[in-house]
Parts: structure tokens; C-alpha cells; sequence
């Protein structure tokens, strides 16, 4: 029977956002009160425009008056932490069938965090009939939604740190990942990105930190200029590997330089991953981390309007966010139209 379900991009129709809701068995414990404020005003930036799906264990106080409460669908469940988009479902959809919703291991990054609650979550939410499709166990597979991109239309950007890193899939091969990744979502090419990282990155360099697909045969990527910063090597490495993937038809992408952010360092001295490139594809907005450094943040926001000229851009100040080594994309995971329910 042939193939004809697709890994469609994240600017494809959507139902739903997902956000899980941090709280006090969190690592945001020690600054709950500031991050619940990020969160609130991401769930209100989504709410606004789209359904958002919200998972905690109790609903938030802090959403209890909210004026986009009629806006979220809640599902109670426990959780470790707050990344949604590595422990989410990774949504399929079928040109003649029902949505797919693959449910990959999630192991905490190679097994740096506890996970066990977050890896059923997805288990809760296909129980709870929010979503509609057919559960696909992909269990026997690491794979975070953080680490691939895809343009809908059968290619898969990747980094290869990630995907071959220790403790998820290592008795694999890259062939053999690459192989494994073109049959499960009918991929036709397979993007490797070799090079790249960011200072205080807890996923081993998750392309969405990196480099992210855009409509119309675009990349934007990080872009660094400043020779004194310890990613310039890296990162030019990593542009000049773009400059020579092709798309599909043969052709060099259009690829948008985003800015590096000035280096923002914890109280401990550690330098966090800021990133531009960790912004959310919506039905009608982009959104996308801002770090409280104005010229920065509008030179990132004429770059993404320039990828998504249809799209409103809204920033979000995510500081809070990279104190846990994340940022925007990584507290989200969208959902694909036809997955929403009448629930």
C-alpha cells in the first residue's frame, strides 16, 4: 500500500498549541512566581489567536480569571518538567486517513534529567480523547521534537550531535537513524546539520536552537560575527554546511542570517542559550524570544518578517526561560489541523 502520510511543517494549519504547565515539583521551583509570568504571557499570545491545549497536574491559579480561559482545553497530569516540545507527540498527516500521533521515548536528553512522568504524558492525553487520530508507539526510538525540522514536503533538517548522541539511540548508526527516519515519516532527504552549538545547551544541540525551516525554500539560522565569541568558529562552520544543502529540486536555499544575542550569563557565571531561532510558528503569528537587548531583539524580528511576510511577528521576553537552558519553541509543540476534537 503506498505511503501518503507527511511530517507536515510547522507553519502548516494547526488545532493546537500545547503548553506544559511548570509548578512546585518543577526545576522552577526555586523562581516559580517569575516563570508562571512567561508562561502566562505565552499562553495569552497563543490563546488570542488559537486553541491552547494545557497540561499540569492542577490547573494554574494563575489562569483562573485569565479572559482566554474559554481558549485552553485542560488535561490534569503528572509531569517532571516543562518541555513540551521534546516530550510531545509528533503528529503524521494522511492524504486518506486519520492524523497520526507518534509517541517517541523521551529519556530526558540522554538521560541527564528524570523523565518518567513526562514520557506518559502523551499516553494521558490520547486517553483523555483531546486529540484526534491514531497512536503510533514509537517507544523503541529516542527522538525529542526539539532535534528535527521539517519543510512538509519530504525533507528533515537535523544535527548530528543530537541524533547520534550517547544514551538515545547509539547502537544505531547515522545510517541506519537516517534510514529509520525516512521510513517512519516518509522522508525523501535528510539534512545533517554537522556543526554548531550553544553555550549551555542541555539537548546536545537541538536544531531548534540552530537553524529552522521556513516557507518558500528558506533556512534562518544564528549567525555569528564577533570573533571573540567562543561560538564564531562553530558557527561559521555551520552557515558555510548551509550554503551546500540543496532542496529537493536541486537548488540552494535562501538562507536569512538571524543576530546572536549578547552573551547573558547565570548567577553562577554560566553563560545561558539565548537563541532567536527558538521561535513558535502559528496559524497567523510568529512568536518569538526577546532578551531585554532592543536592537537585537528588532534585528531578529525584521529577519523572521522577512521568512513569514504574511505572519504578525510578537516578541515574548523569555529570560526567565533560558535560566532552565530553553526558550520559546522549546516549552511548545503544535498541533496540525483535523487533531483537534469537539472534546
Amino acid at each position: 500500500m503506498e505511503k501518503t502520510y507527511y511530517l507536515p511543517a510547522e507553519w502548516h494549519p494547526q488545532s493546537y498549541v500545547q503548553l506544559t504547565w511548570p509548578h512546585e515539583e518543577t526545576d522552577w521551583a526555586y523562581m516559580l512566581d517569575e516563570v508562571e509570568a512567561c508562561f502566562y504571557d505565552i499562553a495569552r499570545e497563543i490563546a488570542a489567536r488559537q486553541p491552547l491545549l494545557l497540561v499540569a497536574p492542577e490547573f494554574p491559579k494563575i489562569l483562573e480569571d485569565a479572559p482566554f480561559r474559554h481558549n485552553i482545553s485542560f488535561i490534569s497530569c503528572p509531569t517532571n518538567d516543562t518541555w513540551a516540545r521534546d516530550h510531545g507527540f509528533i503528529s503524521l498527516l494522511d492524504r486518506h486517513a486519520d492524523p497520526l500521533l507518534l509517541d517517541f521515548c523521551f529519556n530526558g536528553w540522554g538521560m541527564k534529567f528524570a523523565a518518567c512522568k513526562d514520557n506518559l504524558i502523551n499516553a494521558h492525553l490520547f486517553k483523555s480523547g483531546v486529540l484526534n487520530g491514531d497512536y503510533i508507539n514509537c517507544r523503541n526510538f529516542v527522538l525529542e521534537g526539539g532535534s528535527i525540522e521539517s519543510d512538509g514536503n519530504g525533507t528533515l533538517l537535523t544535527t548530528s550531535t543530537c541524533l547520534l548522541a550517547p544514551n538515545r539511540n547509539d547502537t544505531m548508526s547515522r545510517g541506519e537513524i537516517e534510514q529509520y527516519l525516512k521510513e517512519r515519516f516518509n522522508l525523501q532527504q535528510v539534512l545533517w546539520l554537522d556543526y554548531g552549538y550553544l553555550a549551555g545547551d542541555d539537548t546536545d544541540s537541538h536544531i531548534d536552537t540552530l537553524a529552522r525551516l521556513c516557507p518558500d525554500n528558506t533556512i534562518v539560522y544564528v549567525q555569528c560575527t564577533d570573533k571573540e565569541d567562543e561560538h564564531y568558529g562553530a558557527l561559521c562552520s555551520m552557515e558555510e554546511q548551509l550554503k551546500t544543502f540543496r532542496t529537493l529540486n536541486g537548488e540552494p536555499y535562501r538562507l536569512f542570517p538571524l543576530p546572536m544575542p549578547d552573551a547573558i550569563y547565570d548567577k553562577s557565571g554560566e553563560r545561558l542559550p539565548a537563541t532567536y531561532a527558538n521561535f513558535l510558528t502559528m496559524n497567523q503569528a510568529v512568536l518569538y524570544p526577546t532578551y531585554r537587548q532592543p536592537d537585537k531583539d528588532a534585528q531578529a524580528a525584521y529577519i523572521l518578517a522577512k521568512a513569514f511576510p504574511e505572519r504578525e511577528i510578537v516578541g515574548i521576553d523569555c529570560c526567565a526561560l533560558i535560566r532552565q537552558h530553553g526558550s520559546l519553541h522549546c516549552v511548545t509543540m503544535q498541533y496540525p489541523e483535523s487533531i483537534k476534537t469537539n472534546r
